[in-house]
């Protein structure tokens, strides 16, 4: 009976000590739209879960959580922004403004959206990674170079780590691209992860 008893207090202690140590990890929250929910691909194949493995190969102890809304624009964003606060991050990738720039929507509005989401993270001291991105040659130039401005002028108004075009070291790769032209394939989102890794890990702890 002391052998059996034994055993079920130190299973509970096993049982009880896997959250303790998750709760250790700090939580870095990607908060974007398709490209960060991983459209089209398979469970584990987006640039979140991707992040998550070079994190850990790096003896980075964070828990990566995928908090990308498919469709998703800036708009939805700010709507978005009060349950990514609840959930505490240490830090946060924001990855929104291809849905509204491929809607045509007013750069001003993007900027006043993103800004708000920027802001209300800055509030909650929280650390961030601004992710930008481009549009097609035949959204034209003028519009083009507004909306990629947005991005700048933002990353350097809240002083966020930034990287300009999300995209640009996979264009060209072939596989890195689905067939809608669009959202990376499980390939371009392993090459995602490794773009956004040096603005990211300077604001990470490393483990001892």
């Amino acid at each position: 009976m002391d052998v059996r008893r034994a055993f079920i207090v130190s299973l509970w202690f096993l049982l009880l000590a896997g959250p303790v140590v998750a709760a250790d990890r700090p939580l870095l929250v990607c908060f974007g739209d398709s490209i960060t929910a991983g459209y089209g691909l398979q469970s584990g194949q987006a640039y979140p879960e991707a992040l998550q493995r070079d994190l850990d190969a790096r003896h980075y102890r964070y828990k990566v959580d995928n908090q990308g809304t498919s469709g998703a624009t800036t708009k939805d964003a700010v709507a978005g922004l009060r349950s990514i606060l609840a959930l505490h991050p240490d830090a946060v990738i924001v990855e929104f403004g291809g849905n509204d720039g491929l809607r045509g929507l007013p750069p001003d509005q993007t900027r006043r959206n993103l800004d708000t989401v920027l802001t209300g993270l800055e509030t909650a001291h929280i650390k961030i990674l601004l992710a930008g991105i481009t549009l097609p040659p035949n959204y034209g130039r003028d519009y083009i170079q507004q909306f990629e401005q947005t991005f700048r002028e933002l990353a350097a108004k809240h002083h966020v780590a930034f990287v300009p075009m999300i995209y640009k070291d996979l264009v060209n790769v072939p596989g890195t691209i689905q067939p809608d032209g669009i959202h990376p394939t499980a390939k371009g989102s392993e090459i995602l992860a490794k773009t956004l890794l040096p603005a990211l890990t300077p604001l990470l702890r490393k483990s001892q």
